[in-house]
């Protein structure tokens, strides 16, 4: 079989088991001997780097184009009326309430706790360097000065300085203020935007072609320093994420749609079942997206303006599982390393990763710069996010699935309070949105 007719999750995949192997391997027969810290050091853990710093220097482009767009994409909410307001509402509720239940599993879980002390303390201190450069400064805290520090004296400023708050609100309030314009002046500036988007989306595209290899390298330095046992707790990590994922379809989404879409879950999980095995075989919502809105109008009796305003939009802004995905990866890597996270930094990550999931590019590993954002945001190596990266194939299948899912409960929702349909104005940019989606 020639290499390149293996599929790229394949390669990731290879590369995490033979990396893990050759390192615990390594790890147990040669122990801390010169040559394999010189592998390690020379080239492991280059090539490794090399894949993640790709990674990282998409992250700001990538949130400054995904959320202006979203939130351009939805046009002015004061002519949408009802329909608008209640549509942003519901995903930020769905979202908030999925990322909680991560949370509240993780901790009572622990998964990254299995880790003896000695051994934490020298992943922390192995890696403590490379995360310096991108927490922000004075750490982050959760109070009055958080808010305030949600609006940036100087964006570009916040951008150097990865202050991902500041570089949200930036995106939020210039994609507010591109829905004010006249249609005929926001449009061109709309495309150069969604250029910005797609060339990050190739650049994240081509990071990925060097994944099998840098997760190899990762893997290696870990398990070549560390041993096997640290990837005992991945297997409990991996249950802990697909069980939150669980929870939140089966409790969560659930009761909105009995409550609040006025409809039998049991009902609704049967008429969903064509978008949920497309959404799991294809790991992509834009992918889904034709199929959702199949399902919408012909299966749940969603009248065809809800389905058409709702479900695109969800595809971009309603991410259930990738919140609730980024919330459990990040407690799971600050157990890990050993990093006692408050309860504001906790809420700081719920905030984080409700918002910073609208910015997730639907690319394979296109969430993975933003994780490893907000673990430095909280005082965690990113470069720990290694640990993570060949389960993450399953993981986004099984989280791209309950983001499709949500869709469809937030159109049940909308269609159930607006019965009548449209909104009455044609949102400022969605035919550039649609064309990307």
């Amino acid at each position: 079989m020639r290499g390149g007719s293996l599929k790229l999750h394949t390669k990731i995949v290879l590369g995490l088991v033979t990396g893990a192997a050759a390192g615990a391997a390594a790890n147990a027969f040669a122990g801390d001997a010169a040559w394999v810290r010189w592998v390690g050091d020379n080239i492991a853990n280059p090539v490794g780097q090399i894949f993640l710093r790709m990674l990282l220097m998409t992250v700001i482009p990538l949130v400054f184009a995904s959320i202006t767009l979203g939130v351009a994409g939805i046009g002015d909410v004061r002519k949408l009326g009802r329909i608008g307001g209640i549509t942003l509402l519901y995903f930020l509720a769905s979202t908030t309430i999925a990322v909680i239940i991560g949370l509240a599993l993780v901790n009572l879980v622990n998964p990254g706790d299995g880790i003896d002390p000695v051994t934490r303390q020298q992943l922390f201190d192995t890696y403590r360097g490379q995360a310096e450069g991108l927490a922000p400064a004075g750490g982050t805290r959760f109070g009055i000065e958080t808010f305030v520090n949600f609006v940036p004296r100087n964006p570009v400023q916040a951008a150097a300085n990865m202050d991902m708050l500041g570089v949200i609100f930036f995106s939020l309030v210039f994609g507010a203020a591109l829905t004010m314009l006249p249609a005929e002046r926001a449009r061109p500036l709309v495309r150069v935007i969604e250029a910005l988007g797609d060339v990050v989306i190739k650049i994240i595209d081509l990071a990925m072609k060097l994944a099998p290899y840098g997760v190899f390298g990762l893997i290696f330095v870990v398990t070549s320093r560390f041993g096997w046992h640290l990837m005992r707790e991945l297997g409990v990590y991996v249950a802990v994420v697909v069980g939150g994922l669980l929870l939140h379809a089966v409790f969560g989404l659930s009761v909105l749609v009995r409550v609040l879409g006025g409809l039998n879950p049991v009902t609704f999980w049967k008429k969903a079942r064509t978008s949920v095995v497309t959404a799991f075989s294809t790991s992509s919502s834009n992918a889904t997206l034709p199929t959702n809105i199949a399902v919408a109008e012909q299966q749940l009796g969603v009248p065809s303006q809800v389905a058409g305003f709702v479900l695109p939009l969800g595809a971009t802004m309603n991410m259930n599982g990738t919140s609730l995905y980024e919330g459990v990866t990040v407690l799971f890597l600050a157990q890990v390393f050993g990093v006692d996270l408050s309860i504001g930094q906790q809420i700081v990550v719920v905030i984080l990763s409700v918002i910073t999931a609208v910015g997730a590019a639907g690319v394979p590993g296109g969430s993975l710069p933003l994780i490893m954002v907000v673990l430095a945001s909280v005082g965690v190596p990113p470069e720990g996010i290694a640990i993570i990266l060949g389960v993450d194939r399953i993981l986004d299948m099984c989280r791209t699935t309950l983001n499709v899912a949500g869709d469809l409960t937030a159109a049940l929702f909308v269609a159930r309070m607006e019965p009548v349909g449209a909104p009455a104005a044609v949102p400022i940019g969605v035919e550039e949105l649609e064309r990307v989606v």
